[in-house]
């Protein structure tokens, strides 16, 4: 069943304040700020997503993250790969399945959901979250 850990979901908000911002480039520590997360857990994120093209950084005093493309071609499900590698669904709920999720007491329904969080995010690009944040989206 689909689940986001944290650190996914630091990615996904990172990189909806980078295409959302007026600025060239922004440093570890504003975006922490501004998301109100660890600066040394956001970093070791951001780097994951730089080592797979989504986002690029620059080192110095002037550096900082900008979006490696434009935000309508980034889809979240891109973002929840970068983190958690590729999508995997599950049959079973328990940590230690014990059924196959074919003849499972929830039926069908747990596949189902598994199918429909995954459609979403494939269909959602990066621009669409951009709102949140109260900015225009930006290009790469």
């Amino acid at each position: 069943m689909f689940r986001v850990s944290d650190a996914a979901n630091l990615a996904m908000h990172a990189m909806a304040l980078l295409a959302s911002t007026a600025e060239a480039e922004l440093t570890v520590t504003r975006m922490a700020d501004r998301l109100g997360v660890s600066g040394t857990h956001l970093a070791k994120v951001m780097q994951r997503l730089v080592r797979v093209g989504l986002a690029t950084s620059r080192r110095g005093p002037a550096g900082g993250f900008h979006l490696g493309r434009p935000a309508t071609d980034i889809r979240l499900l891109d973002i929840l790969e970068a983190i958690e590698g590729p999508w995997k669904s599950r049959g079973c709920l328990l940590p230690r399945p014990v059924c196959d999720g074919r003849c499972c007491a929830l039926g069908s329904a747990i596949q189902e959901l598994d199918q429909q969080a995954r459609a979403r995010l494939q269909s959602t690009r990066l621009a669409d979250m951009c709102q949140g944040f109260g900015g225009e989206v930006r290009s790469a």
